[in-house]
């Protein structure tokens, strides 16, 4: 029996941001994809790699993305006839790492089998919701006046949380200052990107009177140790997002106790289906989940507000409006609504592909395959 895969094609494609978001780990002013599209049975897949154009957040970066697939991934996969999503887990395992070049070829792979269904990606995970609650991240600012603003005008427009990024001496004043301005009803937690250490604890649990939703990964990412000893000095929970790598790290760090919430982003987990697996696990052990964000295409978007919509998903997600972020998406723009929700796609597999002009006008390289 012959593969699914008949045609592969490679992008990399630049979007530019409204404005620069600022983390601990940079300032970015543009997003650089790696997408990929599957053909074949006379339907197409999309996926989207969510590596940065530097190795900043994780080890994985756009032009080692596209070498792996290309020398190693996408043989593998070819040759191994793959069918269905399931497969491809088994076909990539002789390739040690590289977790989100692998999640885009899973999830290009899952997009064309859901086409030739026609079934949606909420509708293989199991989804319970038709609309998710959508937050917001907010990058470091310059002034706390200006981030004043910017959370403002994000609340203006009906996002339900707030995340702040913070940084060694870019913590408790904003954090203050924002609890002051739009008072404690405000659910509002905060996303270290790893930039502290344990010795900074004492800074840490004064975090605590600003009654956070939870403190996200203040720690290194292969720390669940120090996470641990952490998290019985604070009384915020701490949730966990670069050191949850596979379900298996997640089960260490809940039996650990080093993290009570999880944030789950499918590229760095290896894919949706590792993904699920984590809200699996999570739910049965009664850690909350949420569906972070990578500053995804409407592509990504998408596949990330059908997982946001399964059941163990009890915090709003990063699943925010196109807009958010671009002025222009590669597909029809995600919107938000009047109340703050974001619709679960219902069309066959993701539910959106990009458009062909935009795509053209924003692609920098390709490259293609056929068998």
């Amino acid at each position: 029996m012959s593969g699914l895969i008949e045609a592969v094609e490679i992008r990399t494609v630049r979007l530019p941001l409204r404005a620069p978001f600022q983390t601990s780990n940079g300032v970015s002013t543009e997003r650089e994809f790696v997408l990929v599209r599957l053909a074949g049975g006379g339907a197409e897949g999309w996926g989207e790699c969510v590596a940065e154009r530097e190795p900043t957040y994780s080890s994985e970066h756009t032009s080692g993305a596209v070498d792996v697939m290309r020398s190693f991934l996408l043989p593998r996969l070819v040759a191994a006839e793959v069918r269905t999503a399931e497969d491809v887990a088994p076909a990539l395992s002789g390739v040690v790492g590289h977790p989100m070049a692998k999640a885009a070829l899973e999830l290009a792979v899952l997009d064309l089998e859901l086409r030739l269904r026609g079934v949606s990606l909420a509708q293989y995970f199991g989804a319970t919701r038709t609309r998710v609650p959508a937050g917001v991240s907010v990058g470091i600012q310059p002034s706390v006046p200006a981030l004043l603003d910017v959370v403002g005008g994000f609340l203006d427009e009906g996002y339900r949380r707030i995340k702040l990024k913070i940084q060694p001496g870019w913590d408790l004043e904003p954090v203050r200052a924002v609890r002051q301005r739009f008072g404690d009803e405000l659910p509002l937690q905060v996303d270290a990107n790893a930039a502290y250490d344990l010795a900074d604890a004492a800074l840490l649990r004064r975090l605590d009177e600003f009654g956070l939703l939870l403190i996200e990964q203040p720690l290194h990412h292969d720390d669940l140790y120090q996470h641990a000893r952490l998290a019985e000095l604070l009384t915020t929970p701490l949730c966990l997002d670069e050191s949850v790598v596979s379900a298996r790290s997640a089960a260490a760090a809940i039996s650990m106790g080093a993290t009570r919430i999880i944030n789950i982003k499918p590229g760095r987990v290896g894919g949706y289906l590792e993904a699920r697996r984590i809200h699996d696990l999570a739910r049965a052990h009664g850690v909350a989940v949420w569906c972070g964000g990578m500053l995804e295409s409407g592509l990504g978007r998408r596949a990330n507000i059908a997982l946001a919509a399964l059941p163990g998903f009890t915090l709003p997600g990063d699943t925010s409006a196109s807009d958010r972020f671009y002025e222009c998406d590669l597909t029809t723009p995600v919107t938000l609504d009047a109340d703050g929700h974001v619709t679960v796609p219902s069309g066959p597999g993701i539910g959106a592909a990009p458009d062909p002009d935009l795509l053209s006008k924003f692609t920098v390289d390709v490259w293609s395959y056929e068998r």
